[in-house]
């Protein structure tokens, strides 16, 4: 299968996403190697499996204020229980909710051939609303407070809350690839887009920011930039390639759990993935491997991690072929 640069970037996030699926949001990485021993030299995707050591499902709680606000569905029995994984009903290769949705704006946006905010949250709620369309029994809180301000009387495009979180950079991959298919090639435009976008749901100066680097990253890779000038000349801000040079030698682990948090907050889960990429700028699946096993919110940096390596290089055939749903 021959891929375009923007196909790689897109298929490259979901690439890193299904394979991190089963090992989401472990924290505790004796208990996913455990888990999943294979997972170091694996080279297909896994399945999720239960119990997940881990889970904050126990203590969750989401409160629809009105049945339109309901985004749960069927899988609202399993919060409140103890050891439930996340996305327990995904198959192995499938994507986790945040890249369905990414799925469906990247070929709303082609379809179309151009983005528009509004038509793009009315298909987001009439998804969410769909009892069984996404299938994963975890959602994050910047959906279920969408739809509770939603519910509850606030405009379409004012549903947004100030949610810190990496997950805000899941669609970007999508986005911008979609928008260079479409023909928007003013890269300036193109962010003032995805910056929008991102805005939808993470009005979070942090994660506006880390949208805006990680499409000049991609932009800059797109026309034949070196990796390390590009860290150097667009991320400067969040990240340091010395230090990146000091963390290299040691164990991806005493890094990312260590130095960075490897958990969702954009703070520190942004850099860690940067890191990531840049270390594992040569090799692909290295990269992604490395990602899942370091455990924490890896599903979502797999947006940069994934995005940034398939950049970089093709992606091999053989995470294409059994990732569900593959066509973009």
């Amino acid at each position: 299968m021959e891929q375009s640069f923007e196909e790689r970037v897109f298929l490259g996030s979901l690439v890193a996403d299904a394979f991190a699926m089963p090992v989401h949001w472990y924290y505790n990485t004796l208990a996913l190697d455990r888990d999943y021993p294979q997972l170091a030299e694996c080279e297909e995707y896994l399945a999720p499996k239960n119990p997940h050591p881990d889970s904050i499902l126990w203590r969750s709680v989401y409160q629809p204020i009105s049945p339109d606000a309901d985004i749960l569905h069927q899988q609202a029995q399993y919060w409140g229980q103890h050891g439930v994984h996340y996305h327990q009903f995904l198959a192995a290769g499938q994507n986790t909710v945040n890249y369905q949705l990414a799925r469906e704006l990247y070929q709303q946006v082609v379809d179309y051939g151009e983005y528009d905010a509004e038509r793009w949250l009315i298909r987001y709620v009439k998804m969410m609303r769909e009892p069984e369309w996404h299938g994963d029994t975890y959602v994050e809180e910047y959906h279920r407070a969408f739809f509770n301000r939603l519910a509850g009387g606030v405009k379409l495009m004012k549903c947004g809350i100030d949610d810190k979180h990496i997950g805000g950079l899941s669609q970007v991959p999508a986005l911008y690839a979609a928008l260079r298919e479409a023909g928007v090639t003013d890269l300036k435009v193109v962010r003032n887009i995805i910056q929008q976008h991102i805005g939808l749901t993470h009005q979070n100066r942090g994660v506006l920011q880390a949208g805006h680097i990680l499409v000049r990253l991609l932009d800059a890779i797109r026309i034949g930039q070196d990796f390390e000038t590009a860290l150097a000349q667009q991320a400067n801000d969040v990240v340091s390639l010395k230090r990146f040079r000091e963390w290299e030698s040691r164990a991806d682990r005493e890094v990312i759990g260590g130095f960075l948090s490897p958990a969702c907050y954009i703070e520190d889960s942004f850099p860690a993935a940067l890191y990531l990429a840049w270390k594992y700028r040569d090799d692909f699946i290295a990269g992604v491997r490395a990602n899942a096993l370091v455990g924490g919110d890896n599903c979502h940096r797999g947006a940069v991690v994934g995005s940034l390596l398939a950049a970089l290089q093709p992606i091999p055939n053989q995470w294409l072929d059994p990732l569900l749903m593959t066509s973009a």
